[in-house]
């Protein structure tokens, strides 16, 4: 994945709460394959209207969201069932973060996992947040070694699991996260083996009834 230190990009106000994960993609469109590019589908009910027809008044029909990476929104965003396409929608559309008051526990797990920064703010800071960017797409700035968005003269500390914060500084995944403990891991595997000499001898004769 790709590390994120800072973010200088467009952000595009989503002023709702409660987005679960079947309106960031309805279930119909999880049969497609992800090399289609899962962006085209991201709250695709909210963008269209009844006829499938592009509603011009929604942010992500705006001419700027498409360049847009961040994306505010109101609490408890990615709720709902545990699909990790619906941060595939994300991140197809082009976004590397959404700040928000909360999120759905395992929507979060998975955005970390896909390089997506799920960002938390208190909501009155989102809600200035979301007062400042109006209803177009505005310019905002994410510093994720600071822990701080900055939009204009606001100044906002956000907050991130330890661990998740490292692994996006990085971009590590949970094999990545791993692999630095590796020697701590050997020594500890080593330590074992001389502790427990009889494992290695019930190991070998297994393997000789196996091959047996």
């Amino acid at each position: 994945m790709e590390p994120i230190k800072t973010l200088d990009a467009l952000a595009c106000p989503l002023p709702l709460a409660n987005v679960d994960t079947d309106q960031l993609i309805p279930a119909r469109f999880m049969k497609e394959p992800r090399s289609v590019g899962y962006g085209q589908f991201l709250l695709h009910d909210l963008r269209h209207d009844d006829q499938s027809q592009p509603r011009k008044d929604f942010i992500l029909n705006h001419p700027r969201a498409s360049e847009s990476c961040i994306l505010v929104a109101r609490r408890n965003f990615g709720a709902g069932s545990s699909r990790e396409a619906a941060v595939y929608a994300l991140v197809d559309f082009g976004f590397r973060c959404v700040i928000a008051p909360s999120f759905g526990d395992i929507f979060a797990s998975n955005a970390v996992n896909n390089g997506l920064l799920p960002a938390t703010l208190p909501e009155t800071d989102i809600e200035r947040l979301l007062e400042h960017l109006g209803n177009a797409p505005g310019p905002l700035r994410v510093d994720l070694e600071a822990c701080r968005i900055q939009a204009g003269d606001l100044v906002m500390a956000f907050t991130i699991a330890p661990g998740w914060r490292t692994k996006l500084l990085n971009g590590w995944d949970d094999i990545d996260l791993t692999r630095q403990h590796a020697d701590e891991i050997a020594r500890f595997a080593a330590d074992y083996a001389r502790q427990r000499p009889w494992l290695a001898t019930t190991a070998s004769r297994e393997k000789v009834i196996t091959r047996g």
